[in-house]
């Protein structure tokens, strides 16, 4: 949102701009191009309509005259009305600045309230400097709704040229992935407004990174979880934001409406169309009210304009700066798990400059409790390294490469248990458990939550199973003592593991105890316990399966010809849970006026029975169904709300799509689209569950206006193309801390 800065982050968000004339010439006499009718999709301009030049005034004067020193007070609808610059005190908490900005506030609404009472002679100055930035013919009502609309603004200027220096790191490659993508080159400005170009940035609703990706949109397109947060890594979260903002693009049909939705959401602004008539940027941030559409989608693409405009002309606006100089990287795709010390001795560089190299690496690597995953860039310095990428990595001995990451151990949080419990009880520590499950507070915690935990021995020694294969190892092992709780001898586990020079072991090997099958050659870490908790059954949950399935026979009727409804009131108030929870989802899960819902993938009858609290077959009769006609995607049902109101069932229905999908992107992720042309005798079932594998609830959200029963040869049809994430790769199920979580 954009607010007051807190602490180190400003949050806002917007999108692109386009090429000015001496990048597209640069870029031309860099590619060898003669012609300029050959410019590529990102050279697109932004439209910038005349109306809000206002607004774009008002956020250029944020980036580049006030400083974090200072704020505006001013009309939150009207920017080009500023009341007052005030000063901020030095180092001032969240406290002082409320304290300012209460007084402020208290003052101007007593001047505008008086102002409304038709008072226009013997003002005082104060009073007549107001009611002079407002137009002459400003009536009683608009001062008066104005007394409510003041808001405070701190300045960004300081921190926008301390971006623009940190930009020069990243800027160019992130131009080279917006253009890969066809997203206009202006996006390089949306680090500018979302973070300061920080990546370690994060904000009080948990966004993170330079481009402050949530945890449930970031999982579409990165790895995110306790080992990865690729959130954090500049290059990683950058191609996943124009991966996002391409994404909306090809819903939204226009660059504003989509850098907007990475605000607000797809479904969030595909519902501002609906209700103004208009894809126009202005008429919707002059005209849309919906409860979520608040300040920040307001401003967002205006902010981005304001942004964009200021690093085009950083001279003239910031003055003569230095950019950082990017660091030449060579990149090592891992094809093994491989400890943090392994690298460190191997690669021959710091502990602190693989940090610095790799930050979506976090504190569970650099402590050992987890190994760096296959499939992971690690990136080091060019400068640093002597040899090819793949001399570097045949260097790491064969009994330092293991086949899985070490298994977590899992804690389901009882009722009066508290994290220093919990710390005591596995031989860890609070901070550690904080870390690893990245909670926002160390005193917050809830009964049936699952905490993961450090992998760092058992709690007791009790004896291993005799029909154990194997046995990893684990922190204050010995040989001597694994062989006496396998009953075995020691001199049987030297033979049969290749040990001939010694016992030395390691946490995290896999020792052999009886030959039932010939040996693995690499070390290979065990799988989750098979006791670990699970998650518990929520209503109907989504089956946990590797690939995607749907829950029952659904028939898909078509998404986009249902006429416009008019959402209830009591309706609207979880328009912001949907739109913060499913920001890249264009569905529509709200109940109309009329009391009837659109169908989505994924669902039936079953489903809205129990998050309704009645029965399956009052649903049959309110809409005619007989007892097997299947429930049709894209059509609309009414719902009886005998036993709840509205907003507990979209309530319940959200929570049911938010675990869906979270289930689902924590173990895939999308890394690109292709778009398949249908041919005569094709099933779009088949092509998305057999060939694509593609669940289609998301097909659906990537041509949410397909008019699939109308389909014909030649059609055009956008799959994901869908990658398991390394955290998949072997690895146990996880429970994350956040994955109950509401982020409204």
């Amino acid at each position: 949102m954009l607010m007051p800065a807190r602490a180190q982050v400003w949050r806002v968000v917007s999108v692109n701009k386009e090429v000015s004339h001496s990048m597209i010439l640069r870029r031309i006499a860099t590619a060898g191009l003669i012609f300029l009718c050959v410019l590529p999709i990102s050279a697109e301009m932004l439209p910038r309509p005349a109306g809000l030049e206002p607004e774009i005034a008002f956020w250029r004067k944020v980036f580049a005259e006030v400083t974090s020193g200072q704020a505006l007070i001013h009309d939150n609808r009207h920017l080009g009305v500023i009341y007052e610059v005030v000063a901020i005190p030095a180092n001032a908490s969240s406290r002082q600045r409320k304290r300012v900005a209460d007084r402020a506030r208290k003052q101007y609404k007593s001047v505008l309230n008086t102002l409304a009472d038709g008072r226009r002679s013997s003002l005082s100055a104060e009073q007549q400097r107001v009611l002079e930035l407002w137009p002459d013919d400003v009536t009683n009502d608009e001062l008066r709704a104005a007394a409510s609309r003041i808001r405070f603004q701190q300045g960004l200027s300081d921190r926008f040229r301390e971006g623009l220096i940190r930009s020069g790191k990243w800027e160019d490659h992130i131009r080279e992935q917006l253009a890969d993508a066809g997203v206009p080159a202006g996006v390089a400005s949306l680090p500018h407004v979302e973070s300061s170009y920080n990546p370690d940035a994060r904000s009080h609703v948990g966004a993170a990174g330079l481009w402050q990706f949530t945890r449930q949109t970031g999982r579409r397109f990165m790895q995110i979880d306790h080992v990865v947060d690729e959130r954090r890594d500049p290059y990683a979260s950058s191609a996943a934001a124009a991966s996002l903002l391409q994404y909306n693009y090809s819903i939204l049909k226009s660059w504003p409406l989509a850098i907007t939705a990475y605000n607000h959401g797809v479904a969030g602004m595909r519902r501002a169309v609906r209700t103004t008539g208009s894809e126009d940027i202005e008429v919707i941030i002059r005209e849309y009210n919906g409860r979520a559409f608040g300040f920040a989608s307001r401003n967002f693409y205006v902010a981005l304009l304001a942004a964009d405009e200021v690093v085009e002309n950083s001279e003239k606006y910031v003055g003569v700066i230095e950019k950082d100089a990017p660091v030449p990287q060579i990149v090592i795709p891992m094809t093994d798990y491989v400890s943090v010390a392994s690298l460190e001795r191997v690669l021959n560089v710091s502990l602190a400059t693989l940090k610095a190299n790799n930050p979506a690496l976090l504190a569970s690597v650099w402590n050992g409790t987890k190994h760096v995953p296959r499939g992971f860039e690690l990136r080091i310095p060019a400068a640093a390294i002597d040899r090819a990428a793949h001399q570097l990595l045949a260097a790491i001995p064969q009994n330092e490469r293991f086949a899985r990451q070490t298994p977590d151990l899992q804690h389901r949080v009882e009722r009066g248990d508290s994290l220093s419990v919990i710390a005591a009880r596995y031989n860890t520590t609070v901070s550690e458990l904080v870390a690893m499950n990245q909670l926002r507070s160390k005193h917050r915690i809830r009964a049936g939550q699952v905490l993961n935990l450090p992998y760092k021995g058992p709690v007791s020694l009790a004896s291993i199973p005799g029909e154990a294969e194997t046995y990893i190892v684990r922190s204050g092992d010995t040989l001597s003592r694994i062989a006496q709780r396998a009953g075995v001898r020691e001199s049987e586990l030297l033979a049969l593991n290749a040990m001939p020079g010694g016992d030395r072991i390691y946490p995290g090997q896999e020792i052999v105890l009886r030959v039932v099958t010939p040996a693995v050659p690499t070390a290979v870490a065990a799988a989750a316990p098979a006791d670990a908790p699970v998650l518990p059954p929520a209503g109907r949950r989504p089956p946990d399966t590797d690939e995607p399935a749907e829950l029952e026979p659904v028939v898909i009727a078509d998404a986009g010809i249902q006429p416009a409804v008019i959402l209830d009131a009591d309706s609207e108030s979880a328009q912001a849970d949907v739109d913060s929870a499913l920001l890249a989802d264009p569905s529509d899960y709200l109940v109309a006026a009329d009391d009837t819902i659109e169908i989505q993938a994924a669902e039936t009858l079953g489903h809205y029975a129990d998050w309704l609290g009645i029965k399956t077959q009052r649903l049959r009769d309110l809409n005619g169904y007989s007892f097997r006609q299947p429930v049709v995607i894209g059509r609309r049902l009414r719902l009886e709300f005998a036993a709840v109101d509205r907003d507990a069932f979209v309530a319940l229905r959200i929570g049911y799509h938010r675990e869906l999908q979270e289930t689902f992107f924590a173990r895939h992720r999308i890394v690109a689209t292709t778009v398949h042309k249908l041919r005569s005798g094709e099933s779009l079932y088949v092509l998305s569950l057999q060939r694509y594998k593609v669940p289609v609830w998301l097909l659906r959200q990537y041509n949410p206006d397909l008019n699939i029963d109308r389909l014909q040869p030649g059609t055009p049809i956008t799959f994901p193309k869908i990658q398991r994430t390394a955290a998949d790769d072997g690895a146990a199920a996880v429970v994350h801390a956040d994955f109950y979580r509401d982020w409204g």
